[in-house]
C-alpha cells in the first residue's frame, strides 16, 4: 500500500513538465551551468540569446564552442542568417513548438540566455500593446536618421525612465517601439509590461546566476580580451558591408565598425566594447531583479546545490 502511494505520487510529479530557465548578466557562466544541468537531467538546451541565433556571428556573441556544444544538444544556436527577418514573436512560436516535441521525450528541458525579452516570451507570453498611428514610428525613424540615437534615448528617459533603464536602448528597434507606445498612448511603455501570465503546459523554475559588480565587470573585461584573441576583429571585418543590418547593431560589432571607418582608434573601440557590455549587464540585472520568481545563486556555487533546489521545487506541489 505504501509502495503504491509512492508510485502514484511520483507519477503525478512526472506528468508536470519542467522548463528550467537560467538567467543572469553576460559573462557570468550561464552556459557552463546549463550544460551541467542538461547532463544531470539527461536533456537538451534551448538558447534564448537573440544574438547567438545568427550563423555569421560566433565570436562576438560568445556562442558555445564545439566542445560545449558536444556536451549537450543545443537548439536555436546559429540557426538563421543576419539577413533573415526574425523577431521575438517568431521565436516564441518556434520555441513553444520545439518544447512540445522535447517534452514528449524529456520531463525537464533547459533554457538559457541573456535576452530577457525572449526568455520571458517563452515563459509568460508576449505583452499586448494598443495600436498607435504609424506616422509616429515614421517620425521617430526620421529623427533617428537626422539627430542620432542619443536624441531618442534622451526622449525615452523623459517619457519612461523605467524602460530607459531596462530595455536595450542601443537597439534602435526596441528603442523606437518603446517610444511609439509611450507617445501614441500617453502612457509609459513599461506600464503595459505587467499583463497576466499566459498559461503554459509546463512549469518554469527560474535560476539566476549572480556575482558582485566588481566580479561581473572583471569577467566582462576578460571575456572581451579573449574574444579579441580568438579573432573578433577578423569576424567583424568580414561583416562590415552588412553593418546597417539590425542584427549587427550589437555590442562588439558596432564599435569595431567605427574603428574600421577610421572614426576611432582600436584601443578606444575596445574600451567602448567593454564599457557598453558593462552597461548591458547592468540593464540585464535591473530587468531580472523585478522578477521575484528567480532563485539566485552565486556564480561559484556548487552545481549540486542548484540541483537540490531544482529537485525540491519539482517535488513541491504547484499552487
Amino acid at each position: 500500500m505504501k509502495l503504491s502511494f509512492v508510485i502514484i505520487v511520483e507519477t503525478i510529479y512526472m506528468r508536470t513538465k519542467i522548463l528550467i530557465s537560467i538567467v543572469g548578466p553576460t559573462g557570468i557562466g550561464k552556459t557552463a551551468l546549463s550544460i551541467k544541468l542538461a547532463n544531470y537531467f539527461n536533456t537538451e538546451i534551448i538558447s534564448s540569446d537573440s544574438r547567438q541565433f545568427f550563423k555569421e556571428m560566433a565570436i562576438g556573441t560568445a556562442v558555445p564552442n564545439k566542445e560545449e556544444l558536444s556536451c549537450a544538444k543545443h537548439h536555436f544556436i546559429q540557426h538563421i542568417s543576419i539577413k533573415d527577418t526574425y523577431n521575438v514573436g517568431q521565436f516564441e512560436k518556434d520555441a513553444l513548438q520545439l518544447l512540445e516535441q522535447l517534452f514528449k521525450k524529456h520531463d525537464v528541458v533547459i533554457m538559457v540566455g541573456g535576452s530577457a525579452l525572449y526568455s520571458n516570451a517563452v515563459i509568460n507570453g508576449l505583452d499586448e500593446f494598443p495600436r498607435v498611428p504609424i506616422d509616429i514610428r515614421q517620425s521617430l525613424n526620421k529623427k533617428l536618421q537626422t539627430d542620432g540615437i542619443e536624441s531618442l534615448q534622451e526622449e525615452l528617459k523623459i517619457l519612461d525612465k523605467k524602460s530607459y533603464e531596462t530595455i536595450a536602448i542601443d537597439n534602435p528597434q526596441r528603442l523606437i517601439r518603446a517610444l511609439e507606445i509611450s507617445i501614441g498612448t500617453g502612457k509609459p511603455y513599461s506600464s503595459f509590461l505587467s499583463n497576466p501570465k499566459r498559461k503554459r503546459p509546463f512549469e518554469t523554475i527560474s535560476i539566476g546566476v549572480k556575482a558582485d559588480r566588481e566580479t561581473i565587470y572583471k569577467r566582462i573585461n576578460q571575456r572581451v580580451d579573449i574574444m579579441l584573441e580568438n579573432g573578433l576583429i577578423n569576424e567583424v571585418k568580414k561583416l562590415q558591408k552588412h553593418k546597417d543590418l539590425n542584427a549587427l547593431n550589437t555590442v562588439g560589432y558596432k564599435e569595431l565598425f567605427k574603428y574600421f571607418e577610421g572614426e576611432w582608434t582600436l584601443d578606444f573601440a575596445v574600451s567602448e566594447i567593454k564599457k557598453n557590455t558593462r552597461r548591458f549587464a547592468k540593464r540585464q540585472l535591473t530587468w531580472y531583479r523585478k522578477d521575484e520568481s528567480i532563485s539566485w545563486f552565486d556564480y561559484l556555487t556548487n552545481v549540486n546545490e542548484v540541483i537540490e533546489h531544482i529537485e525540491n521545487s519539482i517535488k513541491k506541489p504547484a499552487k
